[in-house]
């Protein structure tokens, strides 16, 4: 539905705007609202930096653009929103990378590629191969993986998939250590053990879907640690423990996630208020919101997985009700059928006994006659279990007794008579066929033109061809485009077709459907027949010696 796109879209921008207030905020940052900048400004900045985040999944080719030229601008004036900026454009760039194809990728990649460097380059210092490698690594690997998620979208599910952990632990040692090197020698703990520590942060997130609540704990640890023995790592680190916040969020019930909240909200506070940082309502207001918004994403994404499956569950529940339906009605057909022949059998076998037979024969024929009785005794019992209710014995009767093609040439005229142009072409050869055959082939017939009408509407030409090939008959229906649709579309349970394939699928054969060249819409099914006995009569291939169809 076209809210819940919109939902993701402004869950974006929440968190876009969050991320520039967490990262100026912190101790590496400056301070937001601060004597290094009134609070309109950094406002104003944070806005501008993470509103355009709601149209990313809708424009990431313009997104990308418009952070690559703001990131250049941050530098330049030497605002601290630059930090945000440069995380927020490989994730956009790597969102183009998934969604689009190389002609956009490649030129923005190369424009954000030179932003990233001019804001990496320090004045006056000269511009080393490190940074060359630095500015293109942090857009080329995005990138990557966008590509490669874009060649297997669709092959491999998400929640089964080990390459998605391994993307989470690669882009949480990304995060981490480009966003705290520069400050692993700033605190009383050697450098080794910081990059160590950082390193293993990131690599947490590795098995986050698997084991919230551990890694969520990890990262408080992590977190409160840093901001004693190594306080410019914070921010970055806070961005992991948020992330884990949100995919903790997505797996706990509610209340082990007000518990996630309140854990995290305090090793925030712990992290973001320094000695001298002035405690005002407005801050902590603004630091709940930030924790805040990672459980929200984390909800809506769980109610969406929830209603997938609830969806996937569905569509699996009514496509088993169709086939098991289909199957009813084939074998209440077969019934019919079987009693229609055995019913013949046994009045033939009386006439005959009435007839004068004597001896052996007689015999023979009381025996048919019995059996007969009784095989029909059980169909009834069988028939009482098939059958619904509301059938009535006339309705019995008339399935029982209508022939195949008389049922397809009465569709083929109560269709005309509902507007449709119909031209039915039925084989002679095909009124040799076994009699389920033929009766398959008429519902095939039948449920192909209440389709044309639904669909194609008054006008349509449909045509219906039955007949032959080698030892299958074929069945098609082909209708263009109609010249008068009903003003109101007649209700379809879209079950029509899978079913004409379940029973297609039960005599051995097969169906097809699809549109055609000209606008319309072709069904075809195949429907074998049986093997021709070596000795069989020739006109009536299908018949096995001394019996007949």
């Amino acid at each position: 539905m076209r809210w819940r796109g919109a939902v993701w879209d402004v869950l974006l921008a929440v968190s876009g705007v969050v991320l520039d207030v967490l990262v100026t905020a912190g101790p590496g940052g400056g301070s937001w609202g601060g004597p290094s900048a009134p609070l309109w400004i950094a406002a104003l900045f944070s806005l501008l930096a993470g509103l355009p985040m709601g149209l990313l999944r809708r424009r990431p080719g313009p997104v990308c653009l418009y952070l690559a030229g703001l990131l250049v601008v941050c530098d330049q004036l030497g605002a601290f929103t630059a930090n945000t900026t440069q995380i927020l454009l490989p994730i956009s760039v790597g969102v183009l990378a998934r969604t689009r194809d190389l002609r956009w990728t490649a030129p923005v990649a190369v424009l954000a590629a030179a932003a990233t460097a001019i804001n990496l380059a320090d004045p006056g210092i000269a511009f080393t191969s490190n940074a060359w490698f630095y500015s293109v690594g942090l857009i080329a690997f995005p990138v990557m993986v966008g590509r490669y998620l874009r060649s297997r979208e669709s092959r491999v599910p998400a929640d089964s998939a080990p390459l998605l952990d391994l993307l989470l632990a690669g882009g949480g040692v990304a995060c981490a250590v480009l966003g705290t090197w520069p400050f692993w020698d700033s605190g009383t703990l050697p450098v080794w053990a910081v990059g160590l520590g950082v390193m293993l942060s990131g690599l947490a997130l590795g098995v986050v879907r698997r084991l919230p609540g551990a890694v969520l704990l990890l990262q408080s640890v992590a977190l409160v640690v840093a901001d004693q023995y190594a306080p410019r790592t914070g921010s970055s680190l806070q961005l992991l423990a948020l992330v884990t916040l949100g995919v903790f969020a997505t797996r706990a019930s509610w209340s082990w996630v007000a518990a996630g909240y309140a854990l995290t909200c305090s090793v925030t506070a712990i992290a973001t208020v320094g000695d001298g940082t002035e405690i005002t309502f407005f801050r902590v207001v603004a630091l709940m919101a930030i924790v805040t918004a990672p459980v929200a994403i984390g909800r809506y994404v769980r109610a969406r997985q929830a209603g997938a499956r609830q969806a996937g569950e569905l569509a699996v529940e009514r496509l088993r009700a169709g086939r098991l339906a289909e199957r009813e009605r084939i074998a209440r057909e077969v019934h019919d059928i079987v009693a229609h022949h055995v019913g013949a059998m046994v009045l033939r076998a009386s006439a005959a006994q009435y007839a004068g037979a004597t001896g052996p024969a007689a015999e023979a024929l009381t025996d048919i006659r019995e059996t007969g009785h009784r095989v029909l005794e059980d169909l009834r019992g069988l028939l009482t279990v098939l059958r619904d209710p509301v059938w009535d014995e006339a309705a019995r009767e008339e399935v029982v007794l209508a022939d195949p093609g008389d049922v397809m040439r009465d569709a083929a005229a109560r269709m005309a008579a509902a507007g449709l142009r119909v031209d039915l072409r039925l084989a002679a050869e095909a009124a040799a066929a076994p009699l389920v055959v033929r009766a398959s082939a008429a519902r095939i017939v039948q449920e192909g033109l209440t389709n044309v009408l639904k669909h194609a509407g008054p006008g349509a030409r449909a045509e219906i061809t039955v007949g032959v090939e080698r030892d299958a008959m074929t069945v098609e229906v082909r209708n263009g485009p109609g010249s008068a649709r009903p003003e109101e579309t007649l209700p379809s349970t879209g079950q029509g077709i899978a079913g004409m394939r379940e029973r297609a699928r039960a005599l051995g054969g097969r169906l097809s459907a699809g549109p055609v060249e000209d606008g319309g819409w072709r069904l075809a099914a195949s429907l074998p027949l049986p093997d021709r006995q070596p000795d069989a009569d020739p006109e009536c291939p299908w018949s096995t010696p001394g019996r007949t169809a």
